[in-house]
């Protein structure tokens, strides 16, 4: 990528913006873990809605999405449209629970509605995940952007955006991610917008003239749900999009997820949350158009690229004029560290609160009460305690982000990284989903149950992916779900005649919403509707 001296005073000059952020919010005082991993609970909605895209925009969607959809067109947009809704349902029928218990983690809610058993095992395999999967997967898709626009080797690319996260993720906790994510945000879009803009006004002339060539050139790309003569059937199965694996994954990225649940539970009130949820909703029917539509016009274009990850940069490189290219570029960066700073924190929240804790309380000879407490405030812990707690979060978000420096660069065969991050998470998020949606609402849900569910998940997903291959990871994941689902319910009925001890109490007007969260969910179901409607 030719980038100008124009270029890059713009994009140095964010970068600089951005890390001089990031340190001044992280030499705010963090003393009690309810700072360090929940911002002290005072996130308004608009910083919650912000921060849930940013967090879930990064070079996984400019880089993987947009190199799928030169691949498969607009068919993958359905993960963006379909987190829509779930958000919308997240916000109405989850948040009210997670936030009535005052949990900080997801484990610790499976604590107290099971056991630490649970708890404990759910913690290892999130913070692997993380790790593994998509701390790395992030830092090797932001490097290979960088190589292939500036040309900087791989692994100096992945150093250096693990140092950009690493200002604003080690040091200040939630409370600078979030904030930082927030600024990050704005540069995201407008500048995610700017390139959809600029490559449809060289195709077309004009915004919707280029729209109009894709749709004339490669109308098989705008087919939104695909039949089984199409080659990327396997990944995007028909209408198992709609009604199958796909809420399976959706549910679990939005309504069960750490890193993702996080942001609403450190929220001002219920209210801040909801709506924080309902604007993000607007903003991922907004998003197809900003990670997408380039991956379309680069096939038409006939791009010269060696991968479909790389299609990408490739339109940055070809079809943005001097100075957009730095803002461009700004907002691939900023998408990469907000995302990781938010990975890397959640990964050490999950260490520090369900790994470590429980181990240091018992080590220090605490009391059971103690021990087994959930509350993770003042009340609960000493203000030593507190801070030793918060020294080891730190510890842990940087020894996150050096593995993930080690491993990202194995990861360069690769052919399509966001089915590679899809498939793999769905080796846990079906067992996780039938865990929590029985663990909230089916009262009989008993702890012995929800351990199998745990204990199942990744032996019947890889049992299904290798005994049939070509079954698509989509139904795999649906399929996975029933089949744990069922066991969890058989396994209940028999050790519970009536309600667990432990169910989850459902309150009336628990899931009452306002009047604003209504409406919004109205506009945002009416607009899914007319786009799968038009592009069927």
């Amino acid at each position: 990528m030719n980038l100008t001296t124009l270029d890059l005073i713009v994009f140095g000059a964010w970068i600089l913006f951005m890390v001089a952020q990031g340190i001044w919010l992280s030499r705010q005082k963090q003393e009690t873990t309810q700072d360090y991993f929940l911002a002290s609970k005072a996130l308004p909605w608009w910083a919650i809605g912000g921060s849930l895209i940013a967090s879930n925009i990064s070079a996984e969607q400019f880089i993987a999405m947009s190199g799928s959809g030169y691949v498969v067109g607009m068919a993958i947009a359905s993960y963006e449209l379909m987190a829509a809704l779930t958000l919308l349902i997240v916000g109405k029928y989850f948040l009210p629970i997670f936030l009535k218990k005052g949990i900080y983690t997801m484990p610790q809610f499976l604590e107290s509605r099971f056991d630490h058993r649970v708890r404990t095992g759910l913690a290892i395999f999130w913070v692997l995940l993380f790790v593994f999967v998509n701390i790395t997967s992030i830092l090797y898709l932001g490097g290979l952007a960088m190589h292939t626009i500036m040309g900087i080797p791989m692994i100096w690319g992945v150093i250096g955006l693990a140092l950009f996260a690493a200002t604003f993720s080690i040091g200040g906790g939630l409370k600078a991610v979030v904030w930082t994510e927030v600024v990050q945000v704005v540069i995201l879009v407008l500048g995610g917008l700017l390139t959809s803009v600029l490559v449809l006004r060289a195709l077309g002339g004009s915004f919707f003239g280029g729209l109009e060539v894709l749709l004339e050139k490669a109308p098989e790309k705008f087919d939104m749900i695909l039949d089984k003569s199409n080659p990327e059937y396997i990944n995007l199965p028909g209408i198992s999009v709609l009604i199958g694996g796909m809420w399976i994954a959706n549910i679990y990225y939005w309504g069960n997820n750490q890193y993702i649940i996080q942001r609403a539970l450190a929220a001002k009130s219920i209210k801040e949350a909801q709506h924080g949820t309902a604007f993000a909703a607007f903003l991922k029917i907004l998003m197809p158009m900003i990670v997408v539509i380039p991956g379309i016009a680069a096939f038409v274009l006939h791009a010269d690229i060696s991968k479909p990850d790389e299609a990408y940069p490739w339109v940055l490189s070809n079809y943005l004029t001097p100075g957009f290219r730095g803002i461009a570029f700004a907002a691939l960066v900023a998408a990469i560290g907000s995302t990781l700073s938010s990975l890397v924190n959640s990964a050490s929240t999950i260490f520090t609160l369900d790994i470590y804790r429980p181990f240091f309380l018992k080590k220090s000879g605490e009391t059971p009460a103690l021990l087994d407490s959930h509350e993770h405030d003042s009340h609960a812990l000493t203000g030593i305690q507190e801070k030793h707690l918060v020294r080891v979060g730190k510890i842990a978000a940087a020894a996150a982000l050096l593995l993930g420096i080690i491993v990202a660069p194995l990861l360069g065969n690769l052919e399509q990284a966001f089915q590679y991050i899809q498939e793999y998470t769905g080796f846990i998020s079906p067992g996780i989903v039938a865990v929590f949606l029985l663990g909230l609402f089916w009262k009989r849900t008993s702890t012995n149950a929800a351990l199998v569910a745990v204990i199942l998940a990744i032996p019947l997903s890889a049992g299904f992916k290798f005994l049939a291959p070509g079954l698509p990871f989509m139904d795999r994941m649906g399929i996975c779900f029933l089949i744990i689902a069922a066991i969890m319910v058989v396994i209940s009925l028999i050790e519970n005649k009536g309600g667990d001890k432990k169910a989850i109490q459902i309150e009336t007007g628990l899931f009452k919403t306002t009047p604003a969260f209504n409406i919004a969910a109205l506009l945002v179901v009416g607009m899914l509707a007319a786009i799968y409607i038009v592009f069927w």
